[in-house]
């Protein structure tokens, strides 16, 4: 991890710099929320639910790592079994105002696993061990709330990523498309 940087909990005052950093975890999906919308509406949905509670991507949910008072990091994890009442909001929301509808083979976690989505660092800052700090932290607070088995999706194309997770000991279970 970059010298003079530290790991805390998000806090809503964070939205600006980790609404930008979901939308370039989730590449083109973050356009599929929002039916094709520019990148200014895909990080201002983000945002949204970013600063409010008891959603998937809200503070509540995510880490952030810190260098020189700004954000450079942030990854959201969340225990599987919340993961259809944590998606709610969000998914009443995209579909309302979308049209978007996830399909109903879509969940990414299940009960009985702690799930680590959207880890994502700034550019200038990856490759620092940014990502591997935010990784273990998250592996953390799973272990703090006796969750002992931790999931994640990765695009097998993105080999930074997928390398990243295999010598943190992440291993392939199951294949999604």
């Amino acid at each position: 991890m970059p010298e003079n940087s530290l790991l805390r909990d998000a806090q809503p005052e964070d939205a600006e710099v980790v609404s930008i950093l979901l939308v370039q975890a989730m590449g083109s999906l973050a356009s599929s929320f929002t039916s094709g919308a520019d990148y200014s509406e895909q990080i201002a949905l983000f945002r949204k639910f970013f600063k409010e509670k008891h959603n998937q991507y809200s503070y509540q949910n995510t880490i952030v790592c810190i260098k020189n008072d700004k954000v450079i990091g942030s990854v959201n994890g969340y225990d599987g079994s919340l993961l259809k009442i944590l998606r709610t909001d969000f998914s009443n929301y995209i579909h309302d105002k979308y049209g978007f509808v996830f399909p109903n083979d879509s969940d990414e976690t299940c009960p009985g696993e702690f799930y680590v989505d959207c880890v994502s660092v700034l550019k200038e800052f990856q490759g620092k061990g940014v990502g591997s700090s935010l990784i273990n932290a998250m592996t953390e607070r799973a272990k703090s709330k006796e969750i002992s088995k931790i999931g994640l999706l990765v695009d097998t194309s993105n080999e930074k990523a997928f390398t990243l997770y295999q010598k943190l000991g992440f291993e392939i279970v199951e294949k999604k498309f």
